[in-house]
């Protein structure tokens, strides 16, 4: 059937909440000759902008989707098919494509989109998705969310149960922090495994959430079965302070949008629409107080830190580091820094937000840590 060689390219569903997206720009024409992995086409989110790449290989031989247009999440966008597939076969397979609407079922057996733990600090919001043990904890970085890992909570729960966190004072979690370092944000996540009823987890980490997943397998080392280290604080004394200091200090759209560019080696995945949601974060009471005391922690505390670097030598627990070579927060070079214990993958082309930048590569490298460390 000429169906089987027939193979839709789709808007894609990042993230828990993500329900449309905006296609503003092709990468590739009719008539290429499409690998898997090959970037196809930019989509623009309430979240962040970033390219979709093939999952299928073929001829991209008819282009549906209209640039800056709204589709809804499934939308047929385009088509790859085989050279003798004929173009009337095209037309049949685009005219009886069927946007499959949103399956109220499944979302009610899958269990809520957020759920939300009560710790001894406040409430915590999280995310949880997939099946399997032992689970994975995904820790995001200073002034973050749940919502960096929207480009990996589903490849990871392809094999796991996934757990992402909004930490204390992030996201949607409660706005207050009695013990504002990251040995108090460590011990946050082991009272939200003990909330949650886990006894023992993978933990993956990025940036600043690196920091807290060393402390957390320092402190409790039973508890913490592997270590994932996406660009992390905590190995080595070098900060970019201009990042933190700016990023807790602007307040206007101009100021935080030469901030957040820092992040990614390709600045056009700063949004509008995410630049406005961190404004938006940044101006809820008690957010700024809590982000002064963070930064405090990660670049002004330096016997802190001079613990936290003498410790990490003490880690038994298998080990992945992952960095982006472009990164422009936390130097490249520390990527070594665990020694021949950890696995290290560092990748072109990303900056500090290589999980989302190049979240094929990342989630492929994740899959591989966790079987290596069951």
């Amino acid at each position: 059937m000429p169906e089987n060689r027939i193979k839709p390219i789709i808007m894609p569903k990042w993230g828990l909440s993500m329900s449309e997206g905006k296609l503003t720009g092709w990468l590739k024409q009719p008539g290429s000759t499409v690998k898997v992995g090959d970037e196809l086409l930019e989509v623009e989110t309430d979240k962040i902008a970033n390219v979709v790449e093939a999952g299928d290989a073929g001829i991209l031989r008819r282009i549906t989707g209209e640039v800056d247009t709204v589709y809804p999440v499934k939308a047929l966008l385009g088509v790859l098919a085989d050279a003798d597939v004929t173009e009337a076969e095209i037309d049949a397979y685009v005219a009886s494509y069927v946007t499959p609407a949103a399956d109220e079922g499944e979302e009610v057996e899958a269990g809520p989109t957020y759920e939300f733990a009560e710790l001894p600090g406040g409430t915590l919001r999280y995310a949880k998705r997939g099946e399997g043990a032992p689970p994975v904890i995904l820790i995001h970085g200073f002034g973050g969310d749940l919502d960096n890992w929207l480009f990996n909570i589903d490849a990871l729960a392809e094999a796991a149960t996934v757990y992402a966190i909004d930490l204390p004072g992030h996201g949607q979690s409660a706005k207050k922090l009695a013990d504002p370092t990251i040995a108090g944000l460590a011990k946050a996540v082991l009272e939200f495994m003990d909330a949650v009823g886990i006894d023992g987890a993978h933990l993956v980490g990025h940036s600043m959430g690196g920091a807290i997943a060393i402390r957390a397998a320092l402190d409790a080392p039973s508890r913490v079965k592997s270590l994932a280290l996406i660009c992390p604080a905590g190995v080595g004394p070098e900060i970019n302070r201009d990042y933190v200091h700016g990023f807790v200090s602007a307040s206007s759209r101009r100021d935080l949008k030469p901030v957040l560019e820092l992040l990614f080696a390709d600045k056009t995945l700063v949004s509008r629409q995410m630049v406005e949601n961190l404004l938006k974060y940044k101006r809820i009471d008690g957010v700024q107080e809590i982000l002064r005391s963070l930064s405090q922690a990660l670049v002004e505390n330096p016997e802190a830190q001079a613990r936290l670097l003498a410790a990490r030598k003490a880690l038994k627990v298998p080990a992945a580091v992952v960095w982006g070579r472009e990164d422009r927060i936390l130097p490249v070079a520390q990527a070594t820094a665990l020694g021949a214990r950890a696995r290290v993958d560092v990748i072109d082309g990303a900056g500090h937000m290589v999980q989302m930048e190049a979240a094929s590569r990342v989630n492929a490298i994740l899959k591989d840590h966790l079987v290596a460390s069951a």
